[in-house]
């Protein structure tokens, strides 16, 4: 009897040291993320699933404001996971377009940082028309100067993105890590994967 407790004994400690080993390196190190909408494309498709690296820019102690130190900050061009700023219960993905001091301007569509014109392979137009400057921020924006330690963030679907053009700069106090590659991708219409976009890298 002795020997049976003995062995369901190490499965009980096997199984809690893996849960804590999940939960540290979901709280610390990757985290799981599915993509939701259509902001993202081309980059990244509905049904699409990626690892978040949450170590690269300094992983947060959970329900705290301390974040320990990173191997870099944020940079333009990253695709960045983050607490939305206007309801932080919700997760979204867009990418770094500015950072801190940066001074950001949008005319007709086209993206400037600091006064030079932005090469932007990664953006898509879904709609030719353009609106004009005080219509709303989609077409022409700013000029916005990016505050000290917070970024501006769109996403590469410029014309259905919910991003900085609407609710400003992003605190890096919201940033939950950098997304790395996709492990796996559903197209939902045709109800079967997408096997060509399996552990691609996002760039």
């Amino acid at each position: 009897m002795s020997g049976k407790r003995s062995i369901l004994r190490e499965y009980v400690e096997a199984a809690l040291w893996a849960l804590v080993l999940t939960l540290f390196l979901r709280a610390f190190v990757i985290q799981a993320f599915r993509i939701p909408s259509e902001s993202m494309l081309d980059t990244l498709l509905v049904g699409d699933f990626l690892f978040v690296n949450k170590f690269e820019y300094g992983p947060k102690i959970p329900f705290t404001h301390i974040r320990f130190p990173g191997l870099r900050q944020p940079r333009r061009g990253d695709v960045i996971v983050f607490q939305f700023p206007q309801d932080p219960s919700k997760d979204f993905i867009k990418r770094c377009i500015g950072t801190g001091g940066q001074t950001i301007e949008i005319h007709d569509k086209q993206v400037s940082i600091d006064g030079v014109r932005l090469r932007e392979p990664y953006a898509v137009h879904k709609d030719p028309t353009l609106r004009p400057p005080g219509y709303d921020f989609r077409d022409n924006f700013g000029p916005l100067t990016v505050p000290a330690g917070e970024l501006f963030m769109m996403g590469d679907n410029r014309d259905n993105s919910n991003d900085g053009r609407y609710w400003g700069t992003l605190k890096m106090d919201l940033v939950k890590g950098h997304a790395m590659f996709l492990y796996w991708s559903w197209d939902g219409e045709k109800a079967w994967p997408r096997w060509n976009r399996i552990f691609q890298p996002i760039r």
